[in-house]
């Protein structure tokens, strides 16, 4: 990470969002917004706020509610010079403009043979929590961490919030940050500079010696909330926020899992075929097999579409209760 060149102060998850914009659309002509309703209403989620007020209608774009239109142009511009950001209200709207994702801004620099590059950012806000019910609260990390040419990151914290959005719109190819709802009112320490957070590094958020906990975004902190409960219990859990999807941290995963020689794989997306998935197939397939003291344990979303429900939209995905029993299993050998 580039060193922070100011103080730190308290903003939300959101602001953080909303001052990495800023910082792009101060420091380069080029950087453009672009979404539904961010203009003059300010987003779905106010994340792009008074942007609109601050550099005007040709930097911060309202478009119509076509999101296979939209991205489409977003594609363009960024192939033309830009470096658009555009934003899906929900990331469950994305499924209108995959031909657009994973067709075109994934595949140009292998079709072109790298003689162009689609340097643009996708904002999605996603996951569930907030009573949206089935068609508002998905989580596709899993989808597009699945398309070579797409970078995937979900930050967990408003300090990486800034600086993983601050870095995908550095990199010259299609960059999806993925931003859960329940944490844009989060708040915490974020530097007021420049900076970035390499995409493809994960932390470790709580060291750890008995197990691993693999999770990312909302999941990190009901990992941590569980990981306080267990050590009451003499039971240390350590802590990966995954951060990115695509390209994942192997090397960090890895090392832990040999340190702790049980691993648990947290995250909202449905079980099948999803984050855990692939995480446990790259433990077993690493040096960390020979450290395992038990199986990798996957704890994902149930295999249903997330209910309105609120009880039941809280039983659809892991919460801490259910991280913590995992955990026991584990290290109690009852798996």
């Amino acid at each position: 990470m580039n060193a922070p060149a100011h103080p730190s102060r308290t903003l939300s998850f959101a602001e953080a969002l909303r001052e990495a914009m800023a910082l792009a659309l101060e420091s380069d002509p080029n950087v453009v917004l672009m979404g539904e309703d961010i203009g003059v209403y300010g987003g779905a989620f106010q994340v792009t706020g008074d942007l609109i007020d601050r550099f005007g209608p040709d930097r911060v774009m309202d478009t119509p509610i076509s999101e296979l239109g939209g991205a489409g142009v977003a594609v363009g511009a960024a192939l033309t010079g830009l470096r658009p950001i555009y934003e899906f209200q929900f990331s469950d709207f994305a499924a209108l403009a995959m031909e657009q994702i994973v067709n075109q801004a994934a595949k140009m620099r292998f079709m072109l043979g790298g003689e162009a590059s689609v340097p643009l950012v996708f904002r999605m806000p996603s996951g569930s929590g907030t009573g949206a019910a089935a068609q508002h609260s998905q989580s596709f990390e899993a989808w597009f961490g699945h398309v070579p040419g797409l970078k995937v990151v979900q930050p967990s914290t408003p300090h990486d919030a800034k600086g993983l959005l601050l870095a995908a719109l550095a990199d010259p190819d299609p960059v999806i940050i993925f931003e859960h709802k329940l944490l844009y009112k989060m708040k915490g320490n974020v530097p007021a500079g420049h900076y970035t957070i390499p995409i493809g590094k994960a932390e470790i958020r709580r060291a750890g010696t008995d197990v691993t906990i693999i999770a990312g975004a909302i999941m990190v902190h009901r990992a941590l909330e569980a990981a306080e409960i267990l050590a009451a219990d003499g039971i240390s859990a350590e802590v990966i926020d995954l951060r990115s999807v695509r390209p994942i941290d192997s090397a960090t995963i890895i090392a832990s899992v040999c340190k702790t020689g049980r691993a648990l794989c947290v995250f909202e997306g449905v079980r099948t075929l999803g984050l855990g998935a692939e995480i446990s197939a790259l433990i077993a397939e690493s040096d960390a097999f020979d450290y395992l003291e038990a199986p990798v344990l996957r704890l994902g979303g149930a295999e249903a579409p997330i209910p309105y429900n609120p009880d039941l939209e809280r039983a659809a995905v892991p919460q801490v209760d259910g991280i913590e029993r995992a955990v026991r299993k584990l290290v109690g050998g009852a798996v």
